[in-house]
């Protein structure tokens, strides 16, 4: 595989006897994981076409190319699978892929940098940009409000952080401020 790669699903463990594989799926679609390939491992290593089963909870049961034993799937547990960003479908306006950010540098609304973005998390209410600048790791709301602007094609994102994750003074007991 060449060029950005997108994580779009992860091996849960084995399914059964015969080599097939519990697959949980990263993608909008869930089922559409078994279109992308063929997946690759992280490093690359390892390639495979995905053949969907049936369901299981949280998932899928698969079969991988070149996988044909329990032992062989057992051995892939926690493998992340991996497809070529050109593979997959295009994103909406507003909508980006976490790949497509993670790396990015981020600047505040005057150009000053503030770091670059280390990783996306959701914790189940809206993704949290995690950024990493001199000052340490900021966690910045992936909202218009504090996140007016990203520029893909300039390769760059706007931030407009709140104060409280800037550093601002906070109430501290007693009701007195502290740096």
């Amino acid at each position: 595989m060449a060029g950005p790669r997108v994580c779009v699903g992860a091996i849960a463990g084995a399914f059964g006897v015969r080599g097939e594989v519990r697959l949980k799926s990263f993608c909008a679609d869930p089922a559409a994981v078994a279109g992308y390939g063929p997946l690759a491992t992280e490093d690359g290593a390892r390639q495979f076409a995905v053949t969907l089963t049936g369901t299981v909870p949280q998932g899928f049961s698969a079969r991988l190319s070149g996988v044909s034993s329990r032992e062989a799937a057992e051995a892939l547990r926690g493998v992340r699978l991996y497809a070529d960003r050109d593979r997959l479908p295009a994103t909406a306006e507003d909508e980006y892929y976490h790949a497509d950010l993670i790396g990015l540098p981020v600047q505040d609304t005057g150009g000053a940098p503030l770091g670059r973005v280390r990783a996306v998390l959701n914790h189940g209410a809206s993704d949290i940009l995690e950024v990493e600048g001199a000052g340490g790791v900021m966690l910045l709301p992936f909202t218009h409000t504090v996140v007016p602007t990203v520029d893909l094609a300039r390769g760059v994102i706007v931030a407009d952080p709140p104060a409280e994750v800037e550093g601002a003074e906070v109430e501290g007991p007693g009701g007195e401020g502290r740096p």
